[in-house]
């Protein structure tokens, strides 16, 4: 009897098994019913039309040969060309396009086009830049000038364009197309990427954009227009270099200006997020921009965490394993003044402006070598930062400020200024300011040498939760929320959820399976 009993049980098992699977079979050949009805019912066929331009070097146009110097966004690329003005950099806007930024502020699909092109040049056999006209035409900012790309991809022998591609795959769009050397095959391909609705031309979201509240930008439109975003929620990405007092600094790498742009983050005090922030690690930081009127300087704080379920304004970890700049910079580096093109975020007018180096370049970390301590001051006013001190140093004429955290050796002996005044010291920090003049700051032992000598000590590697002191405003605990260890690592929930449907759906009939063992066993007895 125990036998027949068991068997019942299991037979009605597995027909609800059965049941079950069925069920999920239905819905999975719905889905692909549904598929295949949204592609059938897309009449149009896809045109090569990039493979149906020619490159010709015997025409009117002007053609050469280079090699990427720099990629810089969707349409923008910065080649080698020797002989090409003072610097040997020929700065090529694509004709007939225009991507989505990808640069400044970001739009949606513009990483995409940028991931794009630098893929195809990246492995590109060879590289042909043609003009549009018969001689090289400059654009609005007379500094680039409107080219036809062409490559050769890897085991052929056929030069591409580029710029068709870019139009034809819907991740850009038209530009004075009708009217460019390749106009007729420009306009094909817009049409066709709007009728097959891709990329720009579609309703989906990009997955590479964050659609929250956030302004995306980067950290050198950050830096360049800070004063604009006062107060507003913004989000970029960067590396995170030091953590010093409750906060992070991060940088990000430009290749236009060839030279990193950061910014001081503050999560203060209880915030769940800190194993995202470790030295090293690629971040999205959405958080909103203030002025430390202590610090005098700017810095983003009220940043978002949420653990389980990450929001579009959250903190994310995007990849490990890089590392702190540590730009090395001569004195003339760091007292020289630099032009760099901006664009006004309210009219989006371009205008070339004059900037102090070390105001573009503040909160990133840099290197510096063989400078002469003169003189030192430390600070004794009794409270937390006594024995913090300020070196004065000269390095080929120049007067660098170098100031530093109280520095203590592992045996916790205070490093004072009678160790320093009158050597010669390498030093390894962030780019701060004080009174209005750019210093080099100091965040701990492994970041000065004396006469060549490391002190001992070492480079932490994350943030000190326990650190009682601030350099910035307090946190409120309504902004202690956090993001999830990476991109890669979110947890997908729809994912969760429906993994779990058959255990829930199993769960569901476990009342019935039970209520069909006890009146066997009635029966029994």
């Amino acid at each position: 009897m125990k036998r027949k009993t068991l068997s019942i049980i299991l037979s009605l098992a597995c027909a609800f098994v059965a049941l079950v699977g069925a069920g999920a079979t239905r819905s999975a050949v719905s889905a692909s019913a549904e598929t295949a009805t949204v592609a059938d019912s897309t009449e149009t066929e896809f045109v090569d039309y990039a493979g149906q331009a020619t490159l010709h070097f015997n025409s009117d146009s002007q053609t050469v040969e280079v090699t990427v110097k720099a990629f810089i966004d969707g349409d923008t690329t910065h080649f080698n060309l020797d002989g090409w003005g003072t610097d040997n950099i020929f700065k090529a806007r694509y004709a007939a396009v225009n991507t989505p930024e990808s640069t400044g502020t970001i739009e949606p699909w513009g990483k995409k086009a940028a991931t794009y092109t630098k893929t195809a040049l990246q492995s590109a056999t060879s590289i042909v830049l043609e003009s549009d006209k018969s001689d090289w035409e400059s654009d609005s900012t007379g500094t680039r000038y409107m080219t036809w790309v062409w490559y050769k991809a890897p085991n052929s022998d056929v030069y591409r364009n580029l710029n068709l591609e870019l139009l034809q795959q819907g991740l850009a769009v038209g530009s004075k197309a009708g009217d460019s050397r390749y106009g007729e095959l420009a306009t094909l391909a817009i049409a066709q990427a709007s009728a097959l609705k891709m990329h720009v031309h579609s309703t989906e979201k990009d997955p590479d954009f964050f659609y929250g509240q956030s302004i995306e930008l980067d950290l050198k439109e950050l830096r360049l227009n800070i004063e604009y975003y006062d107060r507003k929620r913004v989000a970029f990405e960067g590396v995170v270099s030091y953590f010093y007092n409750n906060g992070v600094y991060v940088e990000n790498y430009d290749p236009e200006t060839d030279m990193y742009y950061g910014i001081y983050v503050y999560y203060g005090f209880n915030f769940g997020g800190t194993s995202i922030l470790k030295i090293g690690n690629k971040v999205r930081i959405s958080a909103v921009v203030t002025y430390y009127d202590s610090g005098q300087s700017y810095q983003v704080s009220s940043l978002n965490y949420n653990e389980f379920k990450p929001g579009a304004d959250d903190i994310r970890l995007i990849e490990k394993g890089h590392a702190p700049a540590n730009v090395e910079t001569s004195a003339a580096d760091f007292t020289k003044k630099i032009e760099v093109e901006k664009t006004d975020p309210e009219t989006g007018d371009t205008s070339t402006k004059s900037y102090k180096y070390t105001d573009l370049a503040m909160n990133t970390s840099v290197s510096m070598k063989g400078l002469y301590v003169q003189s030192a001051y430390t600070t004794a006013n009794g409270g937390d930062n006594d024995g913090a001190m300020t070196l004065t140093c000269k390095l080929d004429g120049k007067t660098i400020n170098v100031r530093t955290i109280v520095l203590r050796d592992q045996a916790g002996n205070m490093i004072t200024q009678d160790q320093l005044v009158n050597k010669t010291i390498d030093v390894t920090g962030i780019i701060d300011t004080f009174n209005g003049e750019a210093q080099i700051k100091i965040l701990h032992l492994a970041g000065i040498k004396i006469d060549g000598q490391m002190l001992v000590g070492k480079v932490p590697e994350k943030p000190d939760d326990s650190s009682s002191s601030s350099s910035s405003e307090s946190t409120s605990s309504s902004e202690s929320s956090s993001s999830s260890e990476s991109e890669s690592s979110t947890m997908d929930f729809t994912t969760l959820l429906n993994g779990c449907s058959g255990v829930v759906a199993a769960s569901a009939a476990l009342p019935v399976l039970v209520a069909a063992f006890v009146l066997i066993k009635k029966r029994e007895n």
